[in-house]
């Protein structure tokens, strides 16, 4: 009894500390600020008192891991349960503390805090920013930048289309994680392993049932410390947001499995259930539950 009132009264600590801190950088500032400027701004000594950045997973040892299971999952950005990940999609009528989460990956791609970015989910090939640029971006000539170049002259900037894939654009986040039963604690827990951004092949975006590809991987450990100090909102309480890492780890989305690791190489659900999207579904579900009673039949007697 006394061990579970440990746990409980740990669980609660943490709770409250991960929204007492996100509540800190909610408008930091508005109710003191004497001009827009210093709104959202926090002083060093109010950082130091802070001391935030995310929580440090829990050493595992692989001896602790009874049962695992590493799935791949579908965040499907059409429901309304993901749109914390999706908008804002329009970063131009609204503060800089508001972005999606692609715009954030992106700026942090860009500035170098994500360092490391692969091109697919086992990070077996590391990628640079420029190595993925064709897959973000399509360059074209119009109708009369052809014809200007047929005549030989020179192709004039304006009849040069460039599009760039952007937050709007993302139709799904596809995330590996692994499911893992701790006999130390007995119990199973979930850690994130890593996310990809997926929106239609840039080349043939526009059209009609273009494929939907995966843009880039990140190692979601290596974007935690980025990911801790950009904010979803929060529609329930707007001064009180959530951090992307503490969204995501903790589940906060809607997700449905389209594969699991298997004996005939990690096929995906479609390659074995194929052209029936309620079976699908159902599969998803099955896997679901397969992981989920393995937990229940440790205490069936």
């Amino acid at each position: 009894m006394y061990n579970k009132m440990m746990k409980l009264k740990s669980f609660l600590l943490t709770v409250t500390a991960v929204f007492t801190v996100s509540g800190m950088f909610a408008q930091a500032n508005i109710l003191n600020a004497k001009s827009p400027d210093e709104i959202g701004v926090r002083t060093a000594a109010q950082v130091a008192v802070d001391n935030d950045k995310p929580l440090d997973y829990g050493y595992v040892d692989d001896r602790d891991i009874l049962f695992s299971k590493t799935v791949w999952e579908k965040v499907v950005l059409d429901e309304r349960a993901n749109f914390p990940l999706y908008y804002p999609v329009d970063t131009n009528n609204i503060g800089s503390d508001r972005r999606s989460l692609y715009d954030v990956l992106m700026k942090n791609i860009k500035n170098g805090k994500i360092k490391n970015i692969y091109d697919d989910s086992y990070f077996t090939t590391k990628r640079t920013l420029k190595d993925i640029e064709a897959s973000l971006s399509k360059i074209d000539t119009t109708e009369m930048g052809i014809e200007q170049i047929n005549a030989g002259e020179t192709l004039s900037a304006e009849y040069i289309d460039r599009y760039d894939i952007s937050a709007a654009d993302i139709r799904e986040y596809h995330i590996r994680g692994l499911w893992y039963f701790d006999k130390r604690q007995a119990e199973m827990k979930y850690r994130l392993i890593g996310i990809a951004p997926v929106a239609p092949d840039v080349n043939f975006i526009g059209s009609e049932n273009a494929d939907l590809v995966p843009l880039f991987w990140v190692f979601f450990p290596d974007a935690r410390e980025v990911l801790h100090q950009a904010k979803a909102f929060n529609n329930e309480n707007s001064s009180m947001p959530y951090s992307f890492d503490h969204l995501l780890n903790s589940r906060r989305f809607q997700g449905y499995i389209f594969k699991e690791e298997n004996v005939q190489g990690d096929r995906a659900v479609t390659e074995y259930v194929s052209e029936n999207a309620l079976m699908q579904l159902l599969e998803s579900e099955r896997i679901k539950d397969k992981i989920r009673d393995f937990e229940l039949d440790m205490w069936t007697y």
